[in-house]
């Protein structure tokens, strides 16, 4: 907080001590007033910084929480905004961590993929805004690759039953073959 110099410097100050009204203050009465000392925090500044100190820690948290549970994704270490203090200090105000969230080469390695990056970014006990946005996609990669992985298989299947039908086919011609084999020998 700003004082105006007229009200913080007292006429003792300029060596008018014979100046001074009677009503000057006691030493007593200027050692219970709560004008800061040099280097000294106000109380509004001390709450600031308490404030700013809770923050940080619930900021770092919550990164940490994110690298804890999606180490392997993450691509960097996490980054921080800051604020300076009155204390002169800086204080983690917001934060990232930059995970891996695209697919798998496969819809069979894209499901656990997305279900991983759907936890890391909800690790944070309270997640943010941006945390559920990844999540939510994370889930419709996971979706994505099921029903991918879901026509794969039916494909398969097709192919296979066609295999199936061919081979019976087949079965058939080949036992007539060997009729006529029989003939020739």
């Amino acid at each position: 907080m700003i004082q105006s110099a007229a009200n913080s410097l007292s006429p003792s100050f300029y060596g008018f001590d014979s100046l001074a009204p009677a009503s000057r203050q006691s030493k007593d009465d200027a050692r219970t007033e709560k004008t800061p000392k040099r280097g000294e925090l106000t109380p509004e500044q001390q709450r600031q910084v308490e404030a700013l100190k809770k923050r940080d820690r619930e900021v770092r948290q919550h990164e940490q929480a994110h690298l804890a549970v999606g180490r392997d994704l993450v691509l960097g270490g996490p980054s921080y905004t800051y604020e300076t203090g009155p204390d002169n200090k800086q204080y983690a105000v917001a934060g990232e961590v930059t995970i891996d969230t695209s697919p798998g080469r496969t819809p069979e390695e894209t499901i656990p993929k997305a279900q991983h990056i759907r936890e890391t970014a909800l690790a944070p006990a309270e997640p943010s805004p941006q945390d559920r946005s990844v999540a939510a996609k994370a889930s419709s990669m996971e979706s994505e690759a099921r029903h991918a992985l879901m026509l794969q298989q039916r494909e398969e299947k097709a192919q296979s039953t066609q295999l199936y039908q061919g081979v019976q086919q087949n079965r058939g011609m080949a036992s007539n073959v060997g009729k006529y084999l029989d003939l020739f020998a």
